[in-house]
């Protein structure tokens, strides 16, 4: 991992904390939840019960929009919308900051980890082009100054990947760096944050 990323991922450490006390005297802010688990691990189903009293949420799937050239990935896709209440809207994007601040009703972000993967893809993290590094941290704080401000119940859901092995390649452990950075400033920045281990829940304080 370069110096420079090296800074931005304990600059993300904070940041959730600096933006509550930035917005401290501002609107009020409806819940945030952050709902953290390992693969397979019962993390989404959870954030789902969630809101499963209302019928008017948008799920914001944050993963490639699936095509013809995927059928596995396609029937996956479409198996996960099925199992939705049919009150559901879903909205695929990468554009999390939009979503956030032009939302009218609860949300639920399916997932972090997800996303960071995209916007590492979108800034040019992997072949390291010139100024990837400003880039991704542009976006990391434009996320996290929109779920600093969102007025509307919002459960995030994202990977834990503080309880792994280091990583055997560079863009891994970029991965791994960038999302833990991220889901330390999103704790931060939330009135909920639940730790989901193999479909059991434990509350962090």
């Amino acid at each position: 991992m370069s110096k420079r990323l090296a800074e931005l991922a304990a600059n993300r450490l904070d940041a959730g904390a600096r933006l509550l006390r930035r917005y401290a005297d501002g609107p009020a802010t409806a819940d945030r939840t952050l709902v953290l688990g390992g693969v397979r691990s019962g993390k989404s189903r959870h954030a789902e019960l969630l809101l499963a009293d209302r019928r008017d949420v948008v799920y914001v799937a944050t993963g490639v929009p699936a095509t013809a050239g995927d059928p596995e990935w396609a029937a996956r896709v479409a198996a996960l919308q099925a199992d939705r209440p049919p009150t559901w809207r879903t909205v695929e994007t990468a554009d999390l900051a939009s979503s956030l601040r032009e939302a009218e009703g609860p949300l639920l972000v399916d997932c972090l980890g997800t996303w960071v993967s995209r916007v590492l893809d979108d800034v040019g993290a992997w072949d390291r082009r010139r100024g990837w590094e400003h880039r991704l941290d542009e976006r990391l704080t434009d996320f996290l100054d929109a779920w600093a401000q969102v007025t509307v119940p919002v459960v995030a859901v994202s990977n834990e990947v503080g309880s792994g092995v280091v990583p055997g390649t560079a863009s891994g452990r970029v991965f791994r760096d960038v999302l833990g950075a991220l889901n330390t400033s999103v704790a931060a920045g939330s009135e909920s944050v639940l730790l989901v281990v193999a479909g059991r829940t434990l509350a962090l304080n």
